[in-house]
């Protein structure tokens, strides 16, 4: 996998400009057994023996085909210490793969990557409860207070919700005088919020990048019954586990979610040049047609290990 474009935490990003990770990836899920594998390591890690009876497989198929998994980059599996000798225990490395089709028509200028804290907000604006922010050991400040959305404790927070309102963030990492931006790429993971989890509940989340708003996604639920892959142990099993990692693109054609257009702001509308930062706003308005909330999780919260990602590219002026 050392060839692959680009891993970021479960999600691993090929291109066609790179082919060898694309065709190791590819035939690696060409098969039923090893889909079925994929499949089976997504609630728990399992070795070759527990694979083989869960699948109804022979333990010598199950251990071939989580080789080929293995090379490919999709799992790890790690030997250790059982009742009779070593075995060999696997887990997912991979939960989400992005192809590259038209790498020179997309990335064909350089790009960076800022990785923003959840809790480097600048403002937050409107905070209504159910709201709160946790860290890695504990709660930050107090349950349904909104203030405590500016403790200085919140630049450790790695997961935040609110019930409505908006969080800026101020990113300054770009010299405008000296780079021309083509494209911004804006990730998280997300979910809708309401108390402990619930699903069905939607909730319409919003980005705006300098007061322009690329787009709204309806979030599903407010995700929970299992545990999060990333929560830390303290983190009780009724409040809301996991989200949905969602990636916004703007660029000269306009802006897209996921890959798919949602509204005509193009790069150009957002006057990059300006000011010597981009604003990020990410929210829920009160007078949304769904306005259920909004869970924001960091890098060691819920499914995903990132927390606001932002990918520029560029080309020198």
């Amino acid at each position: 996998m050392s060839d692959m474009s680009d891993i970021n935490g479960k999600l691993a990003t090929l291109s066609i400009d790179r082919p060898e990770a694309l065709q190791r990836i590819c035939h690696a899920l060409s098969n039923q057994t090893r889909v079925d594998i994929m499949r089976a390591l997504l609630k728990k890690s399992m070795n070759i023996g527990d694979l083989a009876e869960t699948l109804n497989i022979p333990a010598s198929t199950a251990a071939v085909s989580v080789r080929v998994l293995e090379e490919a980059g999709l799992i790890t599996a790690e030997t250790q210490p059982g009742a009779r000798g070593t075995v060999k225990l696997c887990s997912r490395r991979l939960d989400r793969v992005e192809i590259d089709l038209a790498p020179e028509s997309r990335d064909s200028s350089a790009f960076l990557t800022i990785p923003v804290p959840i809790g480097g907000y600048s403002s937050a604006e409107g905070i209504r409860p159910t709201c709160g922010l946790a860290g890695l050991s504990g709660f930050i400040g107090e349950m349904d207070v909104p203030g405590s959305f500016y403790l200085p404790e919140r630049f450790g927070a790695q997961l935040l919700w609110l019930r409505a309102g908006f969080l800026e963030y101020r990113v300054s990492a770009l010299d405008f005088e000296r780079l021309e931006i083509e494209w911004l790429e804006i990730s998280f993971e997300a979910c809708s919020e309401a108390p402990m989890y619930r699903d069905p509940w939607k909730s319409d989340i919003s980005l705006a990048v300098n007061g322009r708003e690329l787009g709204v996604w309806t979030s599903p639920c407010d995700c929970g019954g299992r545990r999060g892959r990333l929560n830390p142990a303290w983190w009780p099993d009724l409040n809301t586990q996991f989200g949905f990692l969602k990636t916004w693109r703007v660029d000269a054609s306009g802006s897209w979610l996921d890959g798919e257009r949602i509204s005509d702001t193009a790069i150009a509308d957002l006057h990059l040049q300006d000011q010597p930062f981009i604003s990020l706003r990410i929210g829920v308005s009160e007078d949304a047609p769904n306005p259920g909330g909004l869970n924001l999780f960091g890098e060691s919260f819920g499914d995903y290990s990132q927390g606001l990602m932002i990918r520029a590219g560029y080309r020198f002026r």
